[in-house]
C-alpha cells in the first residue's frame, strides 16, 4: 500500500516540478531501457548559486526514493568521492532535512530538497561533517580565517 502512495506522491511532485522549478536545476526520473519511467529514482543536476565559488558548474546528483516515502526521505548521493565538507565519501548528502529523526517532514518536496542542497554546498554546516579532508579544509580555510579576522 504505502509503495502505492509513494509512487501516487512522486507523479505529483513529477508534474509539479515540470510546471515549475528553479531555472537551471534539472530532476527527471529514471528511464528505462524498455522506455518505461522508474518514479523511484530521479537523475538531478544541480547549478552551482551564482557569486559563490560554484557558480558555473553543474553538479549530479541522484535521488534514491523508499517505498516508504515521503513517511521517510529519499537518499541523496553525489558521485563517489565529491568533496564537500557535508558529503560522505560514498557521496551520500548529510542534511538536516533528509535525517528521519530530525529535520525531515512529509511535506518537504523535490524542489525544496534540491534548493537545500544547492545551499549546502557554498553553506556546509561545519557542525555535522561527513568526510574528514573536507571538513579540515573547510575549517582551515574557510572558519578559522574569519574567526582571526583574516580575509
Amino acid at each position: 500500500m504505502s509503495g502505492g502512495i509513494a509512487r501516487g506522491r512522486l507523479a505529483e511532485e513529477r508534474k509539479a516540478w515540470r510546471r515549475n522549478h528553479p531555472h537551471g536545476f534539472v530532476a527527471k526520473p529514471e528511464t528505462l531501457p524498455d522506455g518505461s519511467v522508474n518514479l523511484m529514482i530521479w537523475h538531478c543536476t544541480i547549478p552551482g548559486k551564482q557569486g559563490t565559488d560554484w557558480e558555473g558548474g553543474f553538479f549530479p546528483l541522484t535521488i534514491y526514493f523508499s517505498e516508504d516515502y515521503p513517511s521517510k526521505p529519499p537518499k541523496c548521493r553525489f558521485p563517489q568521492g565529491f568533496f564537500h565538507p557535508n558529503v560522505y565519501p560514498s557521496g551520500t548528502v548529510c542534511l538536516s532535512i533528509l535525517n528521519e529523526d530530525s529535520g525531515w517532514r512529509p511535506a518537504i518536496t523535490v524542489k525544496q530538497i534540491l534548493v537545500g542542497i544547492q545551499d549546502l554546498l557554498d553553506q556546509p554546516n561545519p557542525a555535522d561533517p561527513a568526510q574528514t579532508d573536507g571538513y579540515h579544509l573547510f575549517i582551515q580555510v574557510v572558519l578559522l580565517p574569519r574567526i582571526l579576522g583574516v580575509t
